[in-house]
């Protein structure tokens, strides 16, 4: 009987099962994917259209970990090199000389008075006048953070300048800061005077100093006023006369005095030591 009129399927052959088999299974696996995608594709648009999620996707995850992560002086923009960073220029130290002649002979005597004020000087800084350098007795300090050096020439007054000459040379030492301390006669007893220049004034040690330093007077000088010699008493040996009890006394005031000037000109400036200095009232003279 024909199979078809019957209505009675015959039992196909095992290949064509195989056949189907497949085909079904690759169609409900794409059916499925698809379904897949599309749900993806709709949460993915339904999160972009959120504000909250549209800066999240904006920012992301990665820009946090990179802000985070960065170190603030790597962040900032380098500084500039500031130029005041160079080392600053050499300080000059001052020099300080004391005029006067050497030997016991002449110790104490009004011709000496610089040499006195220099050891007054070294006595209240701590500083050592024991070394002989330049024909001169020599020592080095400083006054605050300011170098300075100490001189008493041994050459004899008139030839005061092959010491001074010599120092200022070697250590290169400008005029202007290098002071001379000498006797006046034209000065009251236990007057100081500060100029920052001037001629010699007759004084026979200032000259060879002028001389030494090629003729140049511009540099600073602290005169100490001896008085007049009385009577009719000679210059030349009143200079060399000693100072009494009294005179002595009168003068540690005037060192005094001068060391405090050499103070404020080291740390303040000229001027200033200048002004202190010179509106101070002579001691009086003892007769």
């Amino acid at each position: 009987m024909n199979n078809i009129a019957t209505g009675i399927l015959s039992s196909p052959s095992p290949s064509s099962t195989l056949y189907s088999c497949r085909r079904l299974i690759i169609s409900s696996f794409s059916s499925s994917y698809q379904t897949h995608i599309q749900s993806h594709w709709k949460n993915t648009i339904s999160m972009s259209s959120s504000p909250s999620s549209s800066a999240a996707i904006q920012s992301g995850p990665s820009d946090s970990i990179i802000k985070s992560t960065v170190p603030l002086s790597v962040a900032r923009e380098p500084e500039p090199v500031k130029e005041d960073n160079k080392p600053p220029p050499k300080q000059h130290p001052w020099l300080i000389v004391g005029l006067g002649n050497p030997g016991k002979l002449h110790n104490r005597t009004r011709h000496n008075v610089g040499f006195e004020m220099v050891d007054a000087i070294a006595e209240a800084e701590g500083i050592s006048m024991s070394s002989v350098s330049f024909k001169a007795f020599f020592g080095k300090g400083c006054i605050g953070n300011t170098p300075l050096m100490l001189a008493k020439p041994q050459t004899f007054m008139n030839n005061s300048g092959e010491s001074v000459g010599a120092i200022v040379s070697f250590y290169k030492i400008p005029p202007k800061q290098v002071l001379m301390i000498y006797d006046d006669l034209d000065l009251p007893f236990g007057k100081l005077r500060l100029l920052p220049k001037g001629g010699h004034g007759g004084h026979n040690g200032m000259k060879s100093v002028i001389n030494h330093l090629k003729g140049t007077r511009d540099f600073p000088r602290l005169r100490i006023g001896i008085g007049r010699p009385p009577g009719k008493m000679e210059a030349a040996s009143y200079v060399l006369r000693r100072f009494n009890k009294q005179e002595s006394e009168e003068l540690d005031f005037t060192f005094q005095t001068g060391i405090e000037a050499i103070r404020i000109l080291l740390l303040q400036g000229f001027d200033k030591s200048a002004t202190f200095v010179n509106s101070q009232k002579p001691v009086k003279q003892i007769q």
